[in-house]
């Protein structure tokens, strides 16, 4: 760890997890470790809703905007960047900020926790995905992969613009990073937010619906009676 440490110039990580062992997760130095488990539940959770709520059962989502949107394969850079960032954040925050990992994991159990509910309660599904890939290229061809490994459905409220918004909200609230680092992230998750619907994974609906969300996250994690420890 203090190899990587000189090599890359990144200071010394306030926790070191080279020694940490499973059995050692209830130590005060790990239990935050926990929090990772939320994925366990949304894994679980999205693999229900993917193949046990049959299309039939889902309410279509639709809005004007939605039609005057262009599928551009091209967005799909900024589509899977969205997987990038999660890493990198919560990967950065465990090493050098624990409460922020803490805020930010909270955060996005948060809105798992709720999309998951109405998913199930009231599950929709979109139907803005071309029928024919409009160009024989790359991006073309791993959009019809990604459709073809996740179905138009659970998609109200968008779980990318929920994390996103966490995501940004988080750095931009710490003090550490960089002026141009936090424009780097909001600058990311507005072009993440808007890839959702030129890819033609989510409607405009989707979108909006995810900012309640959001603001129910920030009041829970940030608020006067914050739930963080």
């Amino acid at each position: 760890m203090e190899f990587l440490t000189h090599v890359l110039g990144l200071r010394k990580p306030v926790r070191d997890y080279s020694k940490f062992r499973l059995s050692a997760i209830n130590q005060p130095r790990y239990q935050h470790l926990k929090l990772l488990s939320g994925w366990l539940v949304y894994f679980v959770l999205f693999f229900i809703t993917e193949n046990l709520i049959p299309v039939s059962a889902c309410h279509v989502v639709h809005s004007p905007v939605d039609d005057m949107i262009p599928f551009n394969e091209y967005f799909l850079l900024f589509y899977c960047f969205w997987y990038v960032l999660i890493v990198i954040s919560l990967g950065y925050f465990l090493l050098y900020d624990i409460r922020k990992f803490k805020e930010l994991q909270v955060f996005i159990m948060i809105t798992q926790a709720v999309a998951m509910f109405v998913y199930i309660v009231y599950p929709s599904v979109q139907m803005l995905r071309p029928a024919v890939m409009p160009h024989d290229n790359f991006f073309c061809d791993l959009m019809s992969f990604i459709y073809s490994v996740d179905t138009p459905t659970g998609v109200c409220p968008s779980l990318h613009v929920a994390y996103s918004i966490g995501i940004a909200t988080v750095w931009c609230k710490y003090k550490d990073a960089s002026k141009w680092w936090k424009i780097f992230v909001v600058a990311s998750v507005v072009m993440i937010c808007l890839s959702v619907m030129f890819v033609k994974q989510h409607s405009f609906v989707d979108v909006m619906c995810a900012i309640p969300v959001c603001i129910a996250a920030y009041i829970l994690v940030y608020g006067q009676n914050n739930i963080i420890q």
